[in-house]
């Protein structure tokens, strides 16, 4: 009876969340949760949250070349230790996570003090890992904190929460974790795994309209993640590729931050098509898979506010001026050496220039006046780009010169769509000046 009640204690011990066997050694404690290590990089955020639950502190990081610690402030966590997994259970989660509603009135003053961030919990992953629970925030208290008196949020007295408000938005990045170790790392390095280049590669595969955009997924973890079948998801995008023109996405500013198994990157994402434009920030969670290779897993998608929205179509419009340049140059330079071939290959099938309709015709009718009056010298001045809903719209002031001491000048306007094959001119008009 000894033998066994000894055993029946050491069984009791090694059920103990925290406690784990350590083979041949004997009996040790086992880590309790994730221990989050923070490097600057290239493509670390300008701002970011940290909270030890060890220490029950939360750090301000701010990267700066290099990162460093902007404030720190005792913080209060979940009564109970470990990674929250079931509604309930008293603890606060640990991953990346991300601010998002501001709560400043109809607050308990002493459990929740005057300011909450609403936390974005559970996110993909979490759902992914079957993790139940709501209402994670991070709040201020109407009293001073003790150690992990929380149901699960992190929470700061009120006078620190105060002073950490001016640095508070929507969409802040927050990790928690057990334990936290940082170090200022590198501003030029290039972001961990390969994944600033992997969005951007993902990013021109949906531009490309290609079945490789497919392959960045994790298809059976998406399907769990988010809640929706991979199926339909691909089903979808397989349709808008069939009956869209064109597609162009930009994802600017990536932000690459690390999780407990997975990464998370975010940026801001401006998308055009002939039927829809939208702006706003995407979040796309990922995970190593068993060949080694990221894929995504989840995602998150926030619609951009007027001001978001405008900056991202400025900056889309700067990217498109600089390849309109080259692309009117390369036309213009086809053009003035009489190459026909060359410059038909600017033009969509069914062009309009001038009232002709069709490649055929507009090579038909150069092919004419060509012969007897071949060009000598196009000169373009004052280019304006806009866009357009068919794409972008080109007006620069034209002066043609050709054989015969023939010349004219006058205000072309191109439209020119993003196609499958590239950019293609598809009207082209002329008035004299």
């Amino acid at each position: 009876m000894r033998v066994f009640a000894v055993l029946l204690a050491l069984l009791m011990i090694l059920s103990a969340p925290g406690i784990a066997a350590a083979g041949d050694s004997g009996v040790q404690a086992a880590k309790v949760g994730w221990d989050a290590h923070i490097s600057g990089h290239s493509a670390g955020p300008p701002l970011l949250i940290g909270v030890s639950k060890k220490n029950q502190q939360l750090y301000l990081f701010q990267q700066r070349s290099p990162l460093a610690v902007k404030q720190s402030f005792v913080c209060t966590t979940g009564e109970m230790t470990g990674d929250k997994f079931i509604e309930g259970d008293l603890r606060t989660p640990e991953g990346v996570y991300f601010t998002e509603r501001r709560l400043d009135s109809g607050l308990d003053p002493d459990l929740y003090g005057k300011l909450a961030y609403t936390l974005n919990f559970p996110n993909p992953v979490d759902r992914l890992k079957g993790k139940t629970g709501s209402g994670i925030w991070i709040h201020g208290r109407g009293h001073a904190v003790t150690p992990r008196e929380t149901k699960g949020c992190v929470a700061l007295y009120n006078p620190d929460m105060s002073r950490l408000e001016n640095d508070l938005d929507i969409g802040l990045p927050v990790i928690i974790a057990e334990d936290l170790e940082w170090n200022p790392g590198d501003s030029n390095a290039p972001a961990p795994e390969n994944l600033e280049v992997l969005v951007k590669q993902w990013a021109l595969a949906w531009q490309a309209q290609s079945d490789k955009f497919f392959d960045f997924y994790d298809s059976e973890k998406f399907t769990k993640a988010q809640g929706t079948t991979f199926a339909a998801f691909r089903q979808h995008k397989e349709s808008l590729f069939h009956h869209l023109d064109w597609i162009q996405v930009a994802a600017n500013d990536v932000i690459v931050l690390p999780g407990p198994d997975y990464w998370v990157t975010v940026f801001s994402q401006y998308y055009r098509s002939p039927n829809l434009t939208s702006a706003g920030v995407k979040r796309l969670y990922w995970q190593k898979e068993a060949d080694g290779a990221l894929r995504i897993v989840g995602k998150e998608f926030l619609e951009g506010d007027a001001a978001l929205a405008q900056k991202l179509e400025k900056e889309y419009l700067q990217r498109v001026t600089t390849e309109m340049n080259g692309f009117v140059d390369a036309w213009r330079s086809s053009w003035e050496r009489g190459d026909l071939d060359a410059y038909a290959q600017y033009y969509d099938k069914n062009a309009n220039q001038g009232g002709r309709r069709g490649i055929e015709a507009i090579r038909e009718h150069k092919q004419v006046v060509w012969r007897d009056q071949p060009p000598q010298r196009i000169s373009i001045k004052d280019m304006n780009v806009s866009l357009d809903p068919r794409g972008v719209q080109i007006r620069f002031r034209q002066k043609y010169e050709a054989a015969g001491n023939y010349s004219d000048l006058g205000l072309k306007t191109l439209v020119v769509a993003p196609t499958k094959k590239g950019w293609r001119i598809l009207s082209e008009d002329w008035r004299v000046l």
